[in-house]
């Protein structure tokens, strides 16, 4: 039986391999110079390209662009992609022939974890997404909003300062990007669902441990996504972890939703003197409107918290480190930026969200971090028709990464591109240059065009704020002087090492206050 098995295997491979070369030499081959592809490398059978990847896929494209240019055609499985590797590029394709490439590809884990694509983020373009955009930038991420919750992040990072004073004391090891980000999700359960996910065995952790599976499972690579003859068989096992994980989030979910009805006449929470709706009480105000331009399901409700929950608390964490890391290995930028902040605000209270736009200093700290460290390396889109960027035919359905990582070391547009300079973005009167609103193409830090981060405003706030507070307050040494900058594999970019730091207190410039949360 085994030796039948063995056979009925190569068997299966060897009409896949014959199917594929068909296709090749037909589609892919003859064709590519009347269709007019981009540049490409040679592919194999079955697989194409995928042979080239390595465990951090933006820097196998890196090594793949410097080889065949800033646009190449790519062949994953069946599936057709062109990878992006310039802002000339990822211009033409996010912003000159934006409406060819508004989807983003359906991948089988994350279709799955989403409700089938029910959330924001991977929603096609169209009429739930527009409505969706459209509510994020009034209500749900919007300035009003956002201003309405600056007592929940101001109180968060006081009590994160707190922590690492008492930490400072004992002089205790700190794991630096652990403690980032549970300031991160506590701000975001708070404005969310009015939980605090350092709680443990609350429904805030819980639902924290479950988002960080769910995105991990969603991240995964899934042989069925490239190879349509396996897609059938889950040989990595993921169908029962998904279906587990999923159940469990949702049980949770029904749970927080189902309170939030039975109080909605009593629904509003203080902070300060100030009454707020969660943005969970918005999203169910919606859910029960009977007018409401597009009525929101259940599974959109939680699509989206999970969506806000993944995307908004890692990826600021990870750019905190990762900025800190980089302060610590320059001690000459780390004085700089610690004395614009003791120079606009004082020694006697502590750095508030309304002084960032009077540093710029610290501002292209951040940007510098965004630029040699961005914590979305790919933006991935798909083509709805056949368009031509650059004079090369793209086709239909093609599979689009535009590197960000490598266009943020582009020799084009960035001298000493590997260098941690933030100088590069000030210009003689001492200002900060360079949105990170996607109008430059050379720093695409949250996307370009309709579909860029509708979270960009309040990621910043938490990143421009906590570090400034952590510079202010502290002094921060690595365990042997120098910080290793070596990446790990993750969607969000993060190190491959923890920062581990004593942390050495420089000032308390605030009283050490207790919180209530009620």
């Amino acid at each position: 039986m085994a030796d039948f098995g063995t056979y009925s295997l190569l068997l299966l491979i060897w009409v896949a391999s014959t199917l594929f070369l068909r296709v090749i030499f037909t589609k892919h081959g003859i064709n590519n110079r009347s269709r007019n592809l981009p540049r490409s490398p040679i592919a194999l059978p079955i697989i194409g390209h995928l042979y080239l990847l390595r465990k951090l896929p933006h820097q196998s494209f890196h090594k793949i662009s410097t080889s065949y240019g800033p646009l190449v055609y790519l062949l994953f499985g069946s599936k057709a992609c062109v990878l992006v590797s310039s802002p000339e590029m990822a211009r033409q394709c996010l912003k000159t022939h934006e409406t060819c490439f508004l989807n983003r590809p359906k991948r089988t884990n994350l279709d799955y974890i989403t409700y089938g694509s029910s959330d924001f983020v991977l929603a096609p373009y169209g009429p739930y997404w527009r409505f969706m955009k459209k509510l994020c930038m009034t209500e749900l991420l919007g300035g009003r909003i956002l201003q309405q919750h600056l007592p929940i992040r101001a109180q968060e990072i006081r009590l994160f300062l707190t922590g690492m004073m008492k930490k400072a004391e004992m002089r205790e090891e700190v794991n630096v990007g652990s403690e980032l980000a549970m300031v991160a999700n506590n701000i975001i359960t708070r404005m969310a669902l009015r939980r605090r996910c350092c709680d443990v065995g609350g429904e805030g952790h819980q639902l924290i441990e479950l988002v960080k599976e769910m995105t991990e499972l969603g991240g995964k690579f899934n042989l069925g996504d490239m190879l349509w003859f396996v897609k059938m068989f889950d040989l990595q096992g993921f169908g029962k972890r998904l279906e587990s994980v999923r159940s469990r989030y949702d049980a949770i979910m029904e749970r927080i939703m189902k309170e939030h009805q039975d109080a909605r006449r009593n629904r509003k929470t203080i902070i300060g003197d100030e009454a707020v709706k969660d943005l969970l009480d918005v999203l169910l105000d919606i859910y029960a409107d009977q007018s409401s331009e597009i009525r929101l399901t259940r599974e959109n409700i939680k699509a989206f918290i999970m969506n806000m929950i993944g995307a908004g608390t890692e990826t600021s964490a990870v750019t905190i480190e990762w900025a800190l890391s980089e302060l610590i290995n320059h001690p000459e930028m780390m004085s700089k930026a610690r004395e614009e902040i003791d120079s606009i605000v004082g020694k006697n209270r502590l750095v508030e969200e309304s002084d960032i736009e009077n540093l710029p200093y610290l501002q292209s700290v951040v940007k510098e971090t965004m630029r040699l460290h961005p914590t979305g390396p790919l933006i991935v889109r798909q083509s709805t028709e056949d368009c031509s960027v650059n004079g090369y035919h793209i086709p239909s359905k093609t599979t689009v990464f535009v590197n960000v990582w490598s266009i943020g070391r582009d020799p084009s547009y960035w001298k000493e591109p590997l260098e941690f300079m933030p100088e590069r973005f000030m210009n003689e009167e001492g200002e900060s240059e360079l949105d990170l609103k996607g109008q430059n193409f050379e720093l695409l830090s949250f996307g370009a065009g309709r579909r860029s981060c509708p979270g960009a405003a309040l990621a910043l706030n938490v990143v421009h704020t906590t570090l400034a507070a952590m510079i202010q307050c502290f002094e921060w040494k690595g365990n042997n002087g120098i910080v290793d900058m070596e990446e790990g594999p993750g969607m969000a970019l993060p190190r491959a090492h923890p920062l581990l730091c004593i942390p050495v207190v420089r000032l308390c410039p605030f009283e050490k206050t207790r919180f209530s949360f009620d």
